[in-house]
């Protein structure tokens, strides 16, 4: 159904309850009778009192019931009287009341029945009028950008208070707030703020807030719009909305103009699979010559955001247009601690609430991550019926938004439910016996996700680099449950699977990224092109021979081979640990630290070498 369609039937169910409307209005309480029936009843002497105006007569009954009848506009209600031989003795005695009919009243009664369905005509033929004229509007303005404005003084103002963490990045953008509210201070001395600004961290990590608050702490129009907005199936559209939106901000100047995920229309030109046509090009051409025009001091601010600055076209980056680049890191502990405090402050904590351990356990988390983390704590403790929300539910809230929420539908067999909590044993065991390894928090067999069980680890402190023996370490643990299933059941499930895929992707990185491989030497074997299809890298630049993919092959083995030969040899020699763990586990399903810590008896490596 179109919306011409919607909106005749629209007009005409509208038309339909007016004219119910009506009839319900022109309903009168007043029976109506003939004059016969007033004269006869004025004979028999049952009327209180008679009240006439204009053309119609009402009657008041001895019992309160009021009549109604019309007479003759040229005859008296006298003359009527005696016309129908009413007794002049019993006319006397009912009072009469002559009332002149209203001005208004005589007017609207020869009007109202032939302007109302006029007017009704009239607003219809308005409407239709006016839809027409949207729709050409709307054609015309097909070229403009579709920019949000918002203002410096709304009530969802964002500060640099409002964004924790990312010290090194907000000392940057000082300099761009200050520019925005003095910026004769840098004028004055010759110099000349940078016009782009381009934020780039992963997903999650702030880009947008950061934005706003550089906005709010200047108090200037920020105009945000996304870099997929541009783009249309039409050529020039996209390079007529950046004029548009650069001509609206000058107007506003000064201003800042932020453009999220630029990369999807910031791309280089010419690079084949990722999507190059001529539209997105213009555009790109477009956004180049409006931040490298004649007035380089104008108020006007271009600031961008992406998490693939590596797929940028040069000539985005280069100085005169995103001549500033702002990195946003992870935050590390201090700055998860803070981030949660600024997305507590809305929600009713319990005493035992600790932010600094939630930090602790949340390694790698981003601020979206900690914030959606808080989210599901309430949520969580909103369906308990809980008026303040306790550390245990938050501490639930890490995994689920980890893994994903608990299956407990998911029903296991015996066997299932064995082989599953020997696996995570094995992993929790080895985990617990190497000393480079992350320290265990929790094993369970409950499912969550697509997992059937798992083991959450977390290291003790922030690291920004990895030594080869702890990737080996990596590797054992991985292989940890693989190992377990051998030893005690003789064979293995599919539940190792996603262990395989991730011990493969480390060793294949130690050996082709890292030079952790003596036989290969210091080198990087294999560069991926920026040829994007669907989100993926679909080809690499093999720049290795067929002797070198042999070594490589041999390699990845040799390093899986090493790393499950461990796990069965801490396995081998724990085995009663293990059983102790698998058993606990069958029992309860879920172990905590410390209760791991008790169940299996055993110093943690790093504290002792068992090995």
């Amino acid at each position: 159904m179109n919306q011409t369609t919607k909106t005749i039937l629209m007009f005409v169910g509208a038309l339909i309850l007016v004219g119910v409307a009506l009839s319900f209005v022109s309903l009168n309480t007043t029976e109506k009778v003939n004059i016969t029936t007033i004269a006869q009843d004025i004979q028999d002497g049952k009327v209180k009192s008679i009240t006439v105006e204009g053309s119609t007569v009402t009657a008041t009954l001895s019992d309160d019931k009021k009549v109604q009848a019309d007479k003759e506009a040229n005859e008296t209600f006298s003359e009527i009287i005696k016309n129908y031989n009413v007794d002049a003795d019993k006319a006397r005695n009912v009072p009469v009341e002559i009332k002149d009919q209203s001005g208004f009243a005589y007017w609207a009664g020869a009007i109202l029945p032939t302007a109302i369905p006029l007017l009704l005509v009239i607003a219809i033929m308005w409407f239709f009028f006016r839809q027409v004229q949207g729709q050409n509007n709307k054609a015309m303005m097909f070229g403009q950008s579709g920019a949000r404005e918002t203002r410096g003084d709304t009530k969802d103002k964002v500060t640099f208070t409002d964004v924790a963490g990312v010290r090194e990045a907000k000392e940057e953008l000082t300099e761009i707030v200050e520019f925005l509210k003095h910026p004769d201070k840098f004028t004055a001395l010759g110099a000349k703020i940078p016009k782009g600004v381009l934020l780039m961290g992963g997903p999650g990590t702030g880009k947008t807030l950061l934005a706003r608050a550089v906005a709010g702490e200047a108090d200037v129009p920020f105009f945000h719009i996304s870099g997929s907005e541009f783009v249309e199936m039409f050529v020039g559209v996209g390079a007529s909305r950046v004029r548009d939106l650069f001509t609206k901000a000058k107007k506003s100047a000064p201003c800042i103009i932020f453009i999220d995920d630029i990369d999807a229309v910031g791309r280089q030109r010419g690079s084949g699979l990722g999507g190059s046509h001529d539209e997105r090009e213009q555009t790109l051409n477009q956004i180049l010559v409006e931040m490298d025009g004649f007035e380089p001091n104008s108020g006007v601010i271009v600031m961008a955001a992406t998490n693939r600055p590596d797929v940028l076209d040069p000539a985005l980056l280069r100085p005169g247009r995103f001549d500033r680049r702002v990195v946003l890191d992870p935050p590390d502990i201090n700055d998860r601690e803070a981030i949660l405090k600024i997305h507590a402050k809305t929600k009713p904590l319990a005493k035992d609430v600790s932010l600094r351990r939630l930090a602790e356990r949340t390694p790698g988390f981003s601020g979206a991550d900690l914030a959606n983390l808080m989210n599901e704590g309430a949520i969580m403790a909103a369906r308990l019926n809980l008026k303040e929300i306790p550390q245990q539910i938050l501490l639930d809230s890490i995994e689920k938004v980890l893994l994903g929420p608990e299956r407990r539908s998911h029903v296991m067999n015996d066997d299932e439910r064995k082989v599953t909590a020997y696996h995570e044993a094995g992993h929790a065991l080895v985990a617990h016996l190497l000393p480079h390894a992350d320290p265990v928090q929790k094993v369970s067999i409950i499912s969550r996700g697509r997992a059937a069980g798992y083991t959450l680890k977390m290291p003790l402190e922030d690291r920004t680099s990895r030594t080869s023996e702890e990737y080996k370490e990596d590797i054992a643990v991985a292989m940890g449950g693989y190992a377990a299933e051998q030893i005690f059941f003789g064979d293995i499930t599919t539940g190792a699977t996603q262990d395989m895929k991730n011990a493969t992707h480390t060793a294949r990185s130690m050996v082709t990224q890292w030079g952790m491989s003596e036989k290969l030497g210091p080198r990087t074997y294999g560069e991926h092109e920026d040829m994007i299809f669907l989100g993926r890298e679909i080809h690499e630049n093999r720049d290795y021979s067929d002797d070198k993919a042999v070594v490589i092959d041999a390699e990845i083995d040799r390093l899986i081979k090493e790393g499950l030969d461990k796990a069965k040899h801490l396995i081998t020699k724990h085995k009663e640990a293990m059983e102790r763990v698998g058993e606990k586990l069958l029992a309860q399903e879920t172990l905590e630290r410390e209760e791991f810590l008790n169940t299996i008896g055993l110093p943690p490596a790093n504290e002792k070498n068992l090995i």
